[in-house]
């Protein structure tokens, strides 16, 4: 098994789920990026995602 920083000889590629800010920041370092527009479900409303996994037949 490799060690930990076998990871850090290798060139990046990420998938940026987070602030657009930070895929900037790799994007100028010429760091291999994309960004992902991902929103949790329902705004993460716990109520309306208990509605959405009813009408999807889960309780």
């Amino acid at each position: 098994m490799k060690p930990l920083n076998g990871l850090f000889e290798k060139q990046l590629k990420v998938a940026n789920l987070g602030l657009e800010t930070f895929y900037e920041d790799l994007k100028s370092q010429s760091v291999e990026v994309i960004q992902v527009d991902w929103r949790p479900p329902a705004g993460g409303n716990e109520k309306m995602l208990s509605l959405l996994g009813k009408l999807k037949g889960k309780k």
